[in-house]
């Protein structure tokens, strides 16, 4: 027998539902239908503009992001659940004026959020079966082609805002989504009001001029994507534009006037791991591949893998001030058995050699 043939209080379970996730750490639990709108169609033309560069999945299942019920067959409602993830770490913006630290986004600090909220959320499906017995469900934390931000604002724990993400009036955007599909017929919330009014801070700051317009950003210039998701050489012309971000870039969420209200996490696997909120470039660089195997098992950042760990921070290290150890930290890696290591470091050597030969034109002028 299943949820279905029995007699539920829905608006009670649903309030249930909604207690539990806040005792298994989530600071917002909502429930929406699965009908997602125009939201297919407003991916439809976003995949077409092909603002997704190299991410093909993103195409190959737009069909299930747009028919939740394609992934779980009868899902009726969508159960999404936030959780704050911002973690007491250096200042961030100290951390991307001071050229020879790398700057790790803050959601990649700790522990992989994937691992931690699947896990969560599972333990929030056991509690509704316990309290009705066996029902249908699934489970998701982006880890399948789910339009979360869109089930966020369906069911009232948040708004998209023009950087894309989802934003919420007592969190700002630090924090992460995940959902449960369920054949549950359970009364659902209303959607939540978006409150970016006529503010663009998140458009005008980023590096990269990613967001082309509001709600709209062109992966193939986004930091985020240039270092996590694409596979091969970042585009020479982009370099500079990184900084010393190398993985990951939260400047359009640290210029949101709203995330004045976010809050430390109060989960401890979302702690700073290998002191990655402030490092230096060169120690970062000095990793073995078995340093990396180790100290980022269990990180978002592991995903990524040793090579494109080493192409980012070359990047960092080209955009850094010129000295002889960023030199010396480059060098080591000249012959690196990596050909798009050895690329990256050839173009931030050849970088730091005029950034070395300017400086000392400078100081000969001086002396004259």
């Amino acid at each position: 027998m299943t949820a279905g043939d029995r007699e539920i209080d829905k608006a009670r379970l649903a309030d249930d539902v909604k207690a539990w996730g806040r005792e298994l750490g989530f600071q917002a639990v909502g429930i929406a239908d699965a009908d997602l709108g125009d939201a297919p169609a407003r991916l439809a033309d976003w995949l077409a503009r092909g603002f997704h560069g190299e991410m093909d999945y993103m195409a190959r299942q737009a069909a299930l992001r747009a028919e939740p019920a394609s992934l779980h067959p009868g899902t009726l409602r969508v159960v999404s659940a936030r959780m704050d993830y911002l973690p007491e770490a250096a200042d961030s913006d100290a951390v991307l004026a001071d050229g020879e630290k790398a700057f790790v986004s803050r959601y990649a600090l700790g522990r992989d959020y994937h691992k931690v909220l699947r896990a969560r959320l599972a333990k929030l499906a056991k509690c509704i079966e316990s309290a009705i017995g066996p029902f249908g469900y699934r489970v998701f934390t982006d880890s399948a082609p789910v339009m979360e931000v869109e089930f966020a604002k369906k069911s009232g724990i948040g708004w998209r805002g023009k950087h894309t993400l989802a934003l919420a009036r007592d969190a700002g955007s630090f924090f992460f989504l995940g959902e449960i599909y369920t054949d549950l017929d359970l009364p659902v919330d209303a959607p939540v009001t978006e409150h970016c009014g006529s503010c663009t801070k998140c458009l005008d700051v980023c590096p990269t001029q990613a967001i082309v317009a509001p709600y709209v950003v062109d992966a193939r210039r986004c930091i985020s994507y240039l270092t996590i998701e694409l596979k091969g050489a970042i585009p020479v012309e982009l370099r500079p534009l990184l900084g010393n971000r190398v993985y990951g870039c939260d400047d359009c969420q640290l210029v949101c006037p709203w995330n004045k209200y976010a809050r430390v996490t109060k989960e401890p696997d979302f702690r700073v791991r290998n002191g990655l909120d402030a490092a230096s470039l060169v120690d970062l660089f000095a990793w073995s591949r078995e340093d990396f195997e180790a100290r980022m098992a269990g990180s978002a950042i592991h995903r990524i893998g040793y090579e494109r760990w080493l192409r980012n921070l070359a990047v960092g290290l080209g955009n850094a001030p010129a000295s002889e150890r960023v030199v010396a930290a480059l060098k080591s890696r000249e012959n690196d058995p990596s050909a798009l290591v050895r690329e990256h470091v050839t173009w931030a050597l050849e970088r730091q050699n005029r950034k070395g030969a300017k400086g000392a034109k400078g100081r000969k002028e001086g002396t004259e």
